[in-house]
């Protein structure tokens, strides 16, 4: 069996459509870094812009709305390098494209939030309801852990880091739809509740504090789940990037700006990047498998 699959039953048992804003494409100068997020507004996201320009690095932030956007652009090299997504995002979109895209570093795990506007606990929503997740497949498998977890459905064999729809069980308390990530939020007023990635959260003018449940971002089981900075394999070494990284995770300020935004719920990392490689790779082997 290997590492991912125990992590794949262990969770059982239990990161704009409007491109690139601001940046025209094409490779930056030696010391400028484009880095392509979702949400920019994040303050924290300009603390670590000001901590790159003190150590002789210029970031420009390129913002997008859309999660299908800064890999594509990061292959083609309008962006340097990317902050938006987990560890099993990159293995679906690299087995999907045939991408080599690759982590450079760690920033942090996000817990995956259930939110609603119309009930103000998981009991509350009534047998039958409607709820919504992500339709991308690595965070719509995650919300539809968190839905099981919270005992608003079940899933076919215990669920894993690869569920759909199609297991959700019958005898499952609430009806699940899949949303574009972006819309989970806007559309929770026609919702009883809905799973919403934290860069869209204010979106649904909610803070991540309003949960009604969440996973545990330091269970063992969320490692696939570790948020990264991406860019090219042919770039894995380039020094500019590398210093990004460090600065990010050194930086005192980022650290205090990253607790302010998200609270106590994120947990800052430095893993390994050879550690989240592996992983990425056991991933892709386990996505291709199943066809």
């Amino acid at each position: 069996m290997s590492r991912l699959t125990k992590i794949a039953a262990a969770i059982g048992a239990i990161a704009l459509v409007g491109g690139l804003s601001a940046c025209s494409a094409g490779a930056s100068d030696e010391n400028t870094i484009k880095l392509g997020v979702v949400g920019a507004s994040d303050p924290y996201w300009e603390v670590l812009v000001e901590e790159a320009a003190a150590q002789d690095l210029t970031v420009e932030l390129v913002d997008f709305s859309d999660y299908n956007q800064p890999n594509p652009a990061t292959t083609e090299g309008e962006l340097d390098v990317n902050a938006f997504q987990h560890i099993i995002y990159l293995a679906q979109h690299n087995a999907a494209s045939g991408d080599d895209l690759v982590p450079i570093g760690s920033t942090a795990i996000y817990p995956l939030g259930f939110y609603s506007s119309q009930y103000d606990s998981v009991e509350a929503i009534p047998d039958g309801a409607e709820v919504a997740v992500p339709n991308d497949a690595s965070n719509r498998a995650r919300g539809l852990l968190v839905l099981q977890e919270a005992g608003l459905i079940s899933l076919k064999d215990g669920g894993s880091p690869f569920s759909t729809l199609d297991d959700v069980l019958p005898e499952s308390r609430v009806t699940v739809t899949e949303l574009e990530a972006s819309l989970t939020a806007t559309s929770l007023p026609d919702l009883a509740g809905a799973i919403i990635n934290n860069d869209f959260v204010e979106n649904a003018g909610l803070t991540t504090e309003d949960a009604l449940t969440r996973d545990d971002p330091q269970n063992a089981s969320a490692f696939p789940y570790i948020n990264i900075f991406v860019t090219s394999a042919e770039n894995a070494d380039n020094a500019n990037y590398l210093k990004l990284v460090e600065i990010y995770q050194n930086s005192e300020a980022v650290a205090a700006s990253v607790k302010e935004t998200f609270g106590d719920t994120a947990v800052l990392t430095k893993t390994p990047v050879d550690e989240l490689q592996t992983t990425l790779d056991e991933l892709v082997a386990e996505i291709e498998a199943q066809g």
